[in-house]
């Protein structure tokens, strides 16, 4: 029985995993060209960490990881509005949590737990899928074609193959656009404590990684989609906007280059009704994009592979165990790319008196009610 997977990210990549060590035979159909270690950081939280344990993999990936100490969330002049202390957090949910790595890091371990074992093909963007009876096949940009017996799409929150299924699940703008780098020191910044950063001219975080590597990110208000002079911002104008925030935002930015800079605008999809499509699985963020606010696209795309995993054979078909993914994953996913979208328009609020309501609010609530809060997200098993 075979598996074609549209999308060599994170996510078609943990599918490949769970499949191949199910006795599957796998093939990875990759659209970029070629692999290059690009892309930020990311922050693994407890849930995936949980995820990546039940698959098996949970050292190989922790070993390439920083594991944090603190979380903050603060102002413009350092003063602190939430503390999360992630030491506690991995003794309430038995399990560690906050842990940072490289995007490309965690890309290049995923591969090299599949190398012999899974085909890869890169160069192959997916465009047109047709299902029959006994099978499915892939149509790609060059013309050429992979037929399998069951399809799972990760191929990113512009996915053809969602978009072909289910026509009006375009991205949703979000009305921020936002900027990442990683930065190289000489060991002249915390190691171990992250912070977010909510001010009159933007949000900016700051998350540590191993080797003496910080990953940064700074997100502006605008109202226009692919607006022309956000892409045209430089390093200079960024150092502009947060010249006056707390150590190290500045310093981080003087050490940043043009070459290193990324932007895009920040886009979600909203919440399907659907995920299984007989033999088409729809996972990570062709199945249910979010946006970064709450850390979560990457771990949601590792807790579809660990639920998969505990999905298949558990039915008399595959077909019925794509079903009982979709049953499992779209309330979880739901609430989660609701609740992103909820913490993304409070941090990004500009408006005076509003920003100082939200402040005293978050000072208030007791630091019990923000970790209960977080049950439903860090108090989950696989």
């Amino acid at each position: 029985m075979k598996f074609i997977i549209s999308g060599g990210g994170i996510c078609g990549l943990m599918m490949a995993i769970v499949l191949e060590k199910k006795g599957y035979d796998v093939a990875v159909y990759e659209a970029a060209t070629a692999i290059k270690a690009v892309g930020a950081g990311l922050v693994l939280s407890t849930n995936a960490i949980k995820a990546l344990q039940s698959i098996g993999i949970e050292k190989t990936v922790l070993a390439k990881a920083n594991l944090l100490d603190h979380f903050d969330v603060v102002l413009a002049n350092g003063e602190l509005l939430m503390a999360t202390d992630a030491k506690k957090l991995s003794k309430r949910y038995d399990a560690i949590g906050n842990a940072t790595i490289h995007r490309a890091d965690l890309h290049q371990i995923l591969i090299a737990l599949l190398r012999d074992k899974v085909a890869f093909y890169t160069g192959k963007r997916g465009v047109k899928v047709q299902q029959a009876n006994n099978g499915v096949t892939l149509t790609f940009k060059d013309g050429t074609s992979a037929r399998g017996d069951y399809l799972i799409a990760c191929d990113g929150i512009n996915s053809a193959i969602r978009q072909q299924l289910l026509p009006k699940s375009l991205p949703r703008y979000a009305g921020y656009t936002c900027w990442r780098a990683i930065v190289q020191h000489d060991g002249q910044f915390k190691d171990k404590y992250a912070t977010e950063t909510w001010g009159k001219n933007g949000r900016f975080g700051v998350v540590p990684l191993t080797d003496n590597r910080t990953y940064w990110f700074a997100c502006l208000n605008t109202p226009q989609v692919r607006d022309p002079r956000m892409k045209a911002f430089t390093v200079a104008d960024l150092t502009a906007c947060f010249k006056d925030y707390h150590a190290p935002i500045p310093q981080l930015l003087a050490l940043t280059t043009e070459k290193n800079l990324l932007w895009n605008d920040i886009e979600d999809i909203r919440p399907l009704q659907q995920l299984a499509f007989n033999r088409i699985l729809l996972a990570g963020d062709a199945g249910h994009a979010t946006t970064p606010n709450m850390g979560q696209g990457a771990c949601q795309a590792i807790e579809d592979a660990a639920v998969l995993a505990n999905c298949l054979n558990q039915s008399e078909t595959i077909v019925k165990d794509f079903k009982a993914f979709e049953k499992i994953r779209l309330p979880r996913t739901t609430k989660i790319v609701n609740t992103s979208w909820t913490v993304g328009q409070l941090a990004q609020l500009t408006n005076p008196i509003l920003t100082t309501f939200r402040n005293f609010a978050v000072k208030m609530t007791p630091q019990r009610v923000n970790e209960k809060q977080m049950d439903y997200l860090f108090d989950v098993e696989f």
